[in-house]
């Protein structure tokens, strides 16, 4: 396993403060998270993993909804993950510190592959993104499913309003990927899988499934 020591200090720097606050103030814009979480459907008994889990928002919606699944939570920021421990205690979620470009499922989490993998407002913050998304998908079982929601091009809003938020949001060393959906949609040919694309408010944000087909 290789963890970018140098982006895991950032997030640290970035979230130190942040995280006792954050679930907080990004509900107001982090658009489409629980509209990923209710698509999500796991088996029973299924393997769930988020990349980026933060402070473990996500995953505790995830108990909530599908009490029966086992999940997984990585992030590179341990302060982030401090609070998701803290925020989880009781609740059977194991969360580990990886770089998410580069790392051993089975050395972490004991699971070679997994049912549900999401990606919630990550790839935006993670310069291999492109790596992850790779990793994501060669990490799925056999009918699994890979969504992700992030931030979009705001491609049917004003102009002003586009400048204006990519400019506050690279105060958090947040980049929208432009080629977003271009990359999903090759990984999944490379998979075999389909893919499902939504743009949410105007293209504010992008939402997607990538489901992989069962063996035959």
């Amino acid at each position: 396993m290789t963890v970018d020591a140098h982006h895991g200090d950032l997030m640290d720097r970035v979230y130190r403060h942040q995280r006792h606050f954050y679930d907080a103030t990004r509900k107001y814009y982090l658009l489409g998270r629980d509209q990923l979480i209710a698509a999500l459907a796991p088996p029973r008994n299924g393997t769930v993993l988020e990349i980026g889990c933060g402070t473990g928002r996500n995953l505790l919606s995830v108990r909530r909804r599908y009490p029966q699944a086992r999940l997984f939570g990585l992030d590179i920021s341990e302060a982030m993950l401090e609070t998701a421990r803290a925020q989880s205690r009781g609740l059977d979620i194991t969360y580990a510190k990886a770089d998410a470009a580069a790392f051993d499922p089975q050395q972490l989490f004991g699971v070679e592959k997994f049912d549900r993998i999401f990606i919630s407002y990550a790839l935006s913050m993670i310069p291999p993104w492109q790596a992850v998304l790779l990793e994501a998908s060669r990490m799925l079982a056999p009918g699994g499913e890979l969504h992700v929601v992030d931030f979009g091009q705001q491609e049917r809003l004003p102009r002003l309003f586009r400048s204006s938020l990519r400019r506050w949001l690279g105060w958090f060393h947040v980049t929208p990927r432009a080629d977003l959906r271009q990359r999903l949609e090759e990984v999944a040919r490379a998979q075999g899988a389909s893919v499902q694309f939504m743009a949410l408010k105007g293209g504010y944000a992008w939402l997607f499934a990538v489901r992989k087909p069962h063996l035959t």
